[in-house]
């Protein structure tokens, strides 16, 4: 099996990139203060609160990201990895307000990003924002992002729970119009209301996690019936304990329902996780078979923003690989 998952072509489309900090980075620029082994990385930890996660991932990748040239040193690590593991496409976000707290420009990190990209990897990148950053010092950079070159789109991100400022939908809608592509965490800390808010209010068609509409068929249903994705992070459901364990996820059940669900890893600074490991988990704790794991795959490049050529290539490659293994 795992020499299956190795051979998927894999996309990668819900990534926080400063939550993707090769840990291995602090280690070598201080042992001193990174412990080789923190307790937080540990498969079995779980995290007691999102405040809790949010504090560890801030106070290991806040000190790294200074500088735009840091943001290229992770980012050559973590896109390696990535070919590594046979993945060809991610999409990756960096956290917008850190443009205030390191005074560099948005369009800076975004091109030291690109620079770090590998051949035979393609990257999309977008700005993420927490849902109140609307409201603050930030208006003036998120009305120009339309105007950014390199820059894919928009993600709504951090504290779920937190109350979307109103004048979000109107601005989405004009990033859509000018060919950006808006995201929105909905359905995580928060339950499906935050889904159908996102979809009907804010018209995206892109949800990161959207996991707890299960609890609502309604809600399932609307997603499924206007194509919305789902892009899914398991093991981070886990040690966020937005479910117990992950026999309990519902990712199958969202697949059934005829939800596109995608597979990511969300935060590999704090979970400790990697694609691969991810679609293991599904094998293994949930006997997902190949042709549901080729269905993960497919749905990546189904939503990628790749040309129509390219992603009939890959659905072609991961139809090969599968009919190998029957």
């Amino acid at each position: 099996m795992r020499d299956f998952i190795q051979a998927l072509p894999k996309t990668e489309t819900h990534l926080h990139l400063e939550g993707a900090l090769p840990y291995e980075l602090l280690i070598d620029w201080d042992p001193e203060q990174w412990p080789p082994d923190p307790q937080f990385r540990a498969r079995s930890y779980r995290y007691e609160t999102f405040p809790e996660f949010e504090k560890i991932l801030l106070d290991h990748a806040l000190p790294w990201f200074t500088s735009a040239q840091r943001y290229h040193e992770a980012a050559k690590v973590i896109f390696a990895k990535h070919v590594a593991q046979n993945v060809r496409y991610v999409e990756t976000s960096f956290h917008l307000p850190v443009t205030q707290f390191i005074k560099v420009p948005g369009p800076e990190i975004i091109a030291a990003i690109r620079a770090a990209v590998p051949a035979g990897l393609e990257v999309r990148i977008f700005a993420g924002m927490l849902r109140s950053d609307l409201g603050g010092d930030l208006r003036p950079t998120i009305d120009q992002l339309h105007a950014w070159d390199g820059l894919a789109g928009v993600d709504l991100h951090g504290f779920e729970q937190m109350p979307t400022h109103p004048d979000t939908a109107a601005v989405w809608s004009r990033l859509r119009a000018a060919g950006k592509i808006t995201k929105c965490h909905a359905g995580e800390f928060d339950g499906p209301a935050r889904v159908r808010e996102a979809i009907e209010l804010l018209g995206v068609r892109r949800i990161q996690h959207g996991v707890r509409a299960i609890e609502d068929p309604a809600v399932v249903k609307l997603a499924a019936d206007h194509g919305v994705t789902f892009d899914v992070c398991p093991l981070s459901n886990v040690g966020l304990r937005v479910f117990p364990t992950l026999k309990e996820h519902p990712l199958r059940r969202l697949l059934r329902a005829g939800v596109r669900c995608t597979v990511s890893t969300d935060d590999p600074l704090c979970f400790a996780n990697s694609l691969t490991e991810e679609y293991c988990a599904l094998a293994g704790e949930l006997t997902f078979t190949h042709a549901e794991l080729s269905q993960v795959a497919r749905n990546g490049w189904e939503v990628a923003d790749v040309p129509p050529a390219v992603r009939q290539e890959m659905i072609g490659l991961i139809d090969r690989v599968v009919a190998a293994c029957t």
